[in-house]
């Protein structure tokens, strides 16, 4: 199981880098002479090169790092080098570079990985960290946006904003998560069960292969395009920016977080949200949130909260709440501005499991996400084997309750406990195992795309998509 840290950064900075003055290292040496010649002159890759004795290196790299407890590990190696790339050719240029060097790339976004796999290797890696670009150009005449893989949800939900009031995005709730990791996994957030995952609107996208070659929708194949809306981008090489159809959203929304303990019915309401939620009408999402609490005396009980949003007024929901979940008993004091949601139903199920490489759609009634988080003041590092154990025993718990058969996993959830390879091997059977319970029959399919594309698995980590061997 996973846990992550809540302690989010910014980074605003560069670092002008002489060559000659970085490493005694060959490997990385040559790796790093070899960059200016496949980049770009009039944009500079030296101004983006980090290494570990420079004095911004760790910060740059816990910048983007979201799961403390992974790189405060003594097991994990940290990169030879951080390339910030800031154009297209610094990406070109890593791809060609690292591939003739022999060095592993790990390709970060946002860094909200669970497993951390953007920003960590047990190998001597090096990380293209795209958070340069961020460029979001929005046409509302077309209704469409092209994102670049460094810009984050909240800054396209900002974006978009600005330039119209009835214009929205569906995709994560939380507002720092990177564009292009989000959106390789599947991306969903508060307008699933209205206008699908985030991958269900997308049109295009823009894509540096293993050679260095730069691909939009057509060039790369549909093959492709479908591959990585779902299947896990960095499998199949670095996408730069994607182009995305942007939903309707009225000019006002309502949200709401209605909490009960046990002793208020929680358990009664949670039972009757099971068999409404995912039937609920597509404008409104509701997902329920169970934590422990201690309430007097020191005693503990369980709150669950209701958490919502409504495509609409809050008079219309009111009366949609009134016939379609009375027991929640919904007041208007109980909006705010928070909302995290996860049942199907609804867009969900009218699409293929085919369509894309995310194949949970009909039949399947919710997402379940269990997530533990402590700080230094819980222990810190040392409390991580505690906590980790404790996140195991609830999942084990649940597991009667979950899909079986196999049983699934969503890849935005990234969880090395359903299976992993080494980091620099990838054996076809256990990813057989993990790809399975991602993708079901889906994973074959990758599996052949990677075949093409990437024959030599260039584009590898722990649960990455490997070439179909042509013994299948």
């Amino acid at each position: 199981m996973n846990s992550s840290s809540s302690k989010l950064f910014i980074l605003s900075t560069s670092f002008l880098l002489s060559i000659s003055s970085i490493t005694s290292n060959s490997v990385l040496d040559n790796f790093l002479q070899c960059l200016p010649i496949h980049s770009n002159t009039s944009n500079p890759i030296t101004n983006s090169i980090y290494v570990p004795n420079n004095s911004s290196f760790q910060y740059l790299y816990e910048l983007r790092a979201n799961n403390l407890r992974i790189i405060s590990s003594s097991t994990i190696s940290k990169p030879l080098a951080i390339l910030t790339a800031r154009h297209a050719s610094h990406v070109q240029a890593a791809v060609i570079c690292a591939k003739i060097h022999s060095i592993q790339l790990r390709i970060r976004s946002g860094g909200h990985d669970y497993e951390g796999l953007s920003y960590i290797s047990h190998i001597p890696f090096v990380i293209l960290d795209l958070f340069n670009l961020r460029s979001i150009k929005i046409n509302i005449t077309s209704e469409t946006a092209w994102v670049q893989a460094g810009a984050t949800t909240g800054e396209l939900y900002y974006k978009v904003a600005e330039k119209s009031k009835v214009h929205g995005f569906p995709s994560g709730v939380c507002t720092t998560l990177g564009i292009g990791g989000h959106f390789t996994g599947g991306g969903y957030g508060n307008m699933i069960r209205k206008y699908g995952l985030s991958i269900d609107n997308v049109i295009d996208a823009c894509l540096i292969d293993v050679n260095g070659t730069i691909h939009n929708r057509k060039s790369m194949g549909e093959d492709v395009f479908w591959a990585i809306r779902g299947g896990g981008g960095t499998s199949f090489g670095v996408i730069l920016s994607w182009k995305i159809k942007l939903v309707h959203v009225p000019r006002k929304v309502t949200v709401f977080k209605v909490q009960r303990t046990l002793d208020q019915g929680a358990t009664d309401i949670a039972y009757s949200w099971q068999h409404i939620a995912p039937k609920l009408p597509k404008h409104l999402f509701i997902r329920l949130q169970p934590e422990p609490i201690t309430i007097g005396n020191g005693n503990k009980t369980i709150r669950v909260s209701f958490i919502g949003q409504f495509l609409g007024r809050s008079r219309k929901l009111m009366n949609l709440m009134n016939e379609e979940f009375p027991e929640l008993r919904l007041q208007q004091n109980d909006w705010n501005i928070f909302v995290q949601l996860n049942p199907h139903g609804g867009r969900m199920d009218e699409i293929s499991e085919t369509e894309t490489a995310v194949h949970q759609r009909g039949g399947y009634l919710f997402k379940v996400q269990y997530t533990v988080y402590w700080s230094e003041s819980d222990g810190g590092i040392g409390a991580a084997k505690r906590y980790v154990e404790m996140s195991r025993r609830l999942y084990g718990a649940m597991a009667q309750y979950a899909s079986s058969d196999p049983r699934e996993a969503f890849l935005n959830y990234r969880d090395l406990d359903i299976g992993c390879n080494e980091s620099n091997d990838t054996d076809f059977g256990v990813a057989e195992v993990y790809g399975t319970k991602y993708f079901n029959n889906n994973f074959m399919r990758l599996a052949r795309v990677k075949a093409m594309v990437d024959p030599e698995n260039f584009f590898k980590n722990e649960q990455s998509i490997p070439p179909l061997p042509s013994s299948h």
